[in-house]
């Protein structure tokens, strides 16, 4: 293989794996998480304060990442967070900055 198809091979190979990385979720959401669910301050009125859970992921690599993409992972970080305080509610507490975002976590049920 000469230098030129060596570059090539390797430019390509660099830029199929970007593009992957640039689609993949990183965080999942667990058994626990499943159980508590996104909300707003209003649905929260009657229910307990538990506690308060921060998340962060990464919101480059390389290229800034999808922001639709780095919320959904925040939200499904503090889902996961908020089920080993024994919330099943969690509240956004801000907006996200920089893959990282603050929530409030709620338990609504008895």
């Amino acid at each position: 293989m000469n230098k030129y198809n060596a570059h090539y091979s390797l430019t390509t190979l660099t830029t199929l794996s970007l593009l992957t990385l640039g689609g993949c979720a990183f965080v999942s959401l667990t058994d626990a998480g499943s159980q508590v669910r996104q909300t707003t301050a209003a649905e929260v009125v009657n229910c307990k304060l538990v506690g308060e859970v921060s998340s962060q992921t990464k919101d480059k690599i390389v290229f800034n990442r999808n922001t639709g993409n780095v919320k959904e992972e925040l939200i499904v970080l503090a889902r996961n967070k908020a089920a080993e305080l024994n919330a099943d509610a969690i509240v956004t507490d801000g907006k996200p900055y920089y893959g990282a975002q603050n929530f409030k976590a709620y338990r609504c049920k008895g």
